[in-house]
Formats: structure tokens, sequence, C-alpha cells
């Protein structure tokens, strides 16, 4: 069930005053009656219990027959789902030929969703355009998974599937009150990065006059985190009364600031900054590979012990070089 106020309901940020009947296709602007998902075709069932399981399949954006695995571990236990680019968990689809990797849920994605962030529908996509990423607007983070699109006359909203999956109330583990989706956030500053908030951007807010914001970045952010030289998990923490001189970032070997959230373990009594427990680019998958107006050949992301997390690798013979994701932009001034 889903309750609203008339006023919030209405919001000219969140709805174009349509009103969508049910099965209609905004593209074709006709009822429909087709597969909801991209599961094009179910090649095998399985029966668990009193239900019926496809344990293979084809879908619309991989050539080969998916296959479902319940239990155990690929291969490669740093392989990562092509749609949502988190690590892959069970139950996930895989292909035989070659890596590539779904977790159930993201396969089942529905081809087009509502969501509170935007005032017309999206619809699921896996293309990047020429650069082979994307931005998106409502976490500002750079993905190659799949993403929800606008399509609606010349907007191109865009958003990946673990912001999506947010609802307009988030509980927070970071705050004691409930937290509700805002669309007018000029004059504010996130609670977690203190970055200062545009019109544009949408966040969470605690109503009860606390000032606390989030916006979709921080709010998203995974709550544990493995590092490669740490065999415990990390927590996401938020607050660290640690005397000043013992704000340290165990990895990166710089202060830390006490407000700043930072991941943690307690067992091994590790700090490290969010970017350097995640990864600069923790939502592009290793192996993939984009371009940049900066550099002339296309870069691969690697795991580099050079660079402490994501590497940009560029192996053509004349190049032959691996850089940061900061520096990649400076390669201009460098060669």
């Amino acid at each position: 069930m889903y309750i609203a106020h008339v006023r919030c309901a209405t919001d000219k940020a969140i709805w174009d005053g349509k009103i969508m009947l049910e099965g209609y296709d905004e593209r074709s602007k006709e009822v429909v009656d087709e597969p909801w998902n991209l599961i094009t075709d179910v090649v095998e069932q399985i029966r668990i219990g009193e239900l019926m399981v496809a344990s293979e399949i084809k879908h619309s954006y991989h050539d080969h027959n998916l296959r479902l695995t319940f239990s155990g571990k690929t291969k490669n236990d740093d392989s990562e789902c092509d749609g949502c680019t988190r690590p892959i968990s069970t139950p996930f689809y895989s292909c035989e030929q070659c890596k590539f990797f779904l977790h159930k849920d993201c396969a089942e994605l529905p081809k087009e969703m509502p969501h509170p962030f935007h005032k017309h529908l999206l619809t699921l996509s896996n293309s990047h355009g020429e650069c082979g990423y994307s931005w998106y607007d409502a976490c500002g983070r750079v993905h190659q998974g799949f993403r929800y699109r606008c399509y609606e006359g010349d907007c191109s909203f865009e958003i990946d599937i673990q912001c999506m999956l947010l609802s307009e109330t988030l509980k927070h583990p970071s705050h004691e009150h409930s937290l509700f989706l805002v669309h007018n956030t000029k004059g504010t500053s996130c609670s977690a990065c203190f970055r200062n908030l545009q019109s544009r951007d949408v966040a969470y807010r605690c109503m009860k006059r606390c000032d606390f914001i989030l916006d979709v970045g921080c709010a998203s952010l995974p709550l544990s985190a493995w590092y490669k030289y740490d065999r415990q998990a990390l927590t996401l923490s938020f607050f660290d009364d640690s005397e000043p001189s013992q704000l340290y970032c165990d990895l990166y070997e710089k202060e830390r600031e006490p407000n700043r959230w930072f991941y943690y373990c307690a067992d091994c009594d590790n700090s490290l900054h969010l970017n350097c427990a995640i990864g600069d680019l923790p939502y592009m998958k290793l192996g993939n590979k984009f371009k940049t107006y900066r550099h002339k050949h296309p870069f691969t992301i690697a795991c580099g012990e050079v660079c402490n997390g994501q590497a940009l690798e560029c192996k053509e013979s004349d190049c032959n070089i691996t850089v940061h994701w900061d520096c990649c932009w400076d390669l201009g001034r460098i060669f």
C-alpha cells in the first residue's frame, strides 16, 4: 500500500500531471500485454517446494543462456554482478561461456518503473554511450552496470539500480529518526560528507528539526565493506570520539576528520577513508574498458597494487601506463 498527501503526490518535481493506465507503455503510447521484465525465455525450470523456479534463462542483455546458482562461489571470488556491479552473491545467474553474472533480483528487474526521484517513467537500459560509463543524476556516481533512464522528450535523467531501490522514506543507522526524500535542498549540506547541495539534488532529510540530511550517494553507501588486506569486514561508522592524534586512515596514512564517515574494523582496529575502503570506482566492473577524451586509448579497470584500489591501465605498447581515476584527468598535461 502507498499513501501520500495530495500536495506531496502532485509536487511538480515528482509528477508531470499524467495519469498512467496499468500496462501502459510510455514509448508506444498504448496499453500492452507483454513480459514485464527482460527475461525473454525460460529454457528450463526446477521445482523448489511448491514453487517453480527458472534455472536457465535467456536475457535481453546477454547473448548466451544464463544458469542459476543457489549456493557456492564463482571460479573468481572477486566476481561482480553486471547489473548492479556489487560483489556477486547467491542466488545468481551466470554464463558458462564468459564472465557474465547477474543476481537473480537484477535479472528480474522490471523493464519500466516510476520512482519518486523523478517525475517521468524510467526504462531499464545497459548502454552507456561512447565512453562506456554513465554519471548518475541522483548520486553523482560513475557506473557501468544496468541503469534506469528517462526517454521523455529531451530529458536524460539516469539512475543506477542501487538508488532505484531506495524509497521515499529511509531509516538509516546514522540517525535516530526516519528520513524523508526532499527535492528542494539548495542551501543545505550533507551531514556525512559535508557537500553543499544544489537545487537539482534530491536528498533524505529529518523532519524533526535536527538539520540532519543525507545526499543519495551517502545514503546508499554499503554498511559493510571488505578490504583486501583485512580478513574481517569493515563497518560503516559515523563518528569517532578518539583522541585527535589517533584519527588516521591506516591505508592512506593521513589524518581523518572526526565528523566524516569512515569504515572501521573493531577486531583489527583499522580505520579507512570511505574511498580507501570501497575504492574510487566501486561501481565499475574490473576488466571492463572505457574511454576518456584525455587519452587516445581506452583504459582497462584493474585491481592495482600501486594505486591502492582500482587502477586504470592502458595496455597499448606505446603507453603501458597505470594511473588513478583522478589522475587520468591530468593526462592531457602529462602526455
